[in-house]
């Protein structure tokens, strides 16, 4: 079978001067064609490395085919780096970046009291704020996602098809799963309800979504050659950036904002495990 990197040619038709003007610092780049559509969005803390890597990949053949050109951007760190690439991925759609989950499809369990102890409920952004609703568990695509991971929960935990709302359930009449060994048995009383809850709370606490920690807006500070950047954020948005160079302008805050998955899966733990430089922003 023949090796792609055997037949893989540099691509030379992309513009060589944007390519040497990349700089070895962090930040994002652009991918674009001839008519300056952005084919491809991506970062790194080394641009000029990255994108040489791209450069060297057969896989990537179809997009290098249709690039003419490389632009970057700048930033003071990775944060920045990964935040910008996030707006700029769902702000412009480019051809060959996985769509961004655009935020009201999204959806998450809400425990909610049953006849039988607490039930997962199905929730969608849309209908609730998730940067200030406690007690959700998990971030999904689409509802059919939540529940085959709650299948795979309820299964791996012998928690209770029938109490949890994945099959019907009738009174006192244990369910399948309990008969091949699969349900511990809340369901016809051979474990209670009680514990049935505790232990379908401790299963699913891994997953919980964290409310916004903070009564505002927090800025994230990053430095690099004595340039600094303010990257503000407000209950899992991202803003904006102050640039604190000669002439930085402040951003102009949105009128209307919201969670949003991605900034909070870039933030959530460098956060709340106290390896970001923040401070309080003025409303």
């Amino acid at each position: 079978m023949l090796n792609p990197a055997s037949s893989f040619v540099y691509p030379t038709h992309i513009d060589r001067d944007s390519i040497d003007a990349l700089p070895s610092r962090p930040g994002i780049y652009i991918f674009r064609d001839e008519n300056d559509r952005p084919l491809y969005i991506g970062k790194s803390v080394n641009i000029r490395s990255r994108v040489l890597s791209h450069l060297r990949t057969p896989e990537e053949a179809r997009m290098l085919e249709q690039s003419r050109y490389v632009e970057f951007q700048r930033t003071a760190g990775e944060i920045g780096a990964l935040l910008l690439e996030s707006k700029l991925i769902k702000d412009m759609q480019p051809l060959h970046n996985k769509k961004l989950l655009r935020r009201r499809e999204m959806c998450t369990f809400r425990l909610q009291p049953g006849p039988r102890g607490l039930v997962p409920e199905v929730v969608f952004a849309r209908d609730h704020d998730f940067a200030r609703t406690d007690g959700l568990f998990g971030l999904f695509a689409t509802r059919r996602a939540a529940v085959e991971r709650l299948r795979e929960i309820v299964l791996e935990h012998r928690l209770c098809p029938a109490l949890t709302g994945l099959e019907s359930a009738v009174r006192g009449r244990a369910c399948f799963a309990h008969q091949i060994a699969r349900c511990a048995g809340a369901c016809c009383g051979a474990e209670s309800v009680e514990l049935h809850d505790a232990r379908l709370l401790a299963a699913l606490q891994h997953m919980r979504v964290v409310v916004w920690p903070y009564p505002g807006a927090v800025g994230i500070e990053e430095e690099c050659d004595g340039w600094r950047q303010t990257h503000i954020v407000d209950h899992w948005f991202y803003v904006g950036t102050i640039d604190h160079r000669k002439g930085g302008r402040p951003v102009r805050r949105p009128a209307k904002g919201g969670f949003d998955v991605d900034a909070y899966k870039i933030l959530v733990k460098p956060m709340l495990s106290g390896e970001l430089r923040l401070k309080p922003m003025k409303s």
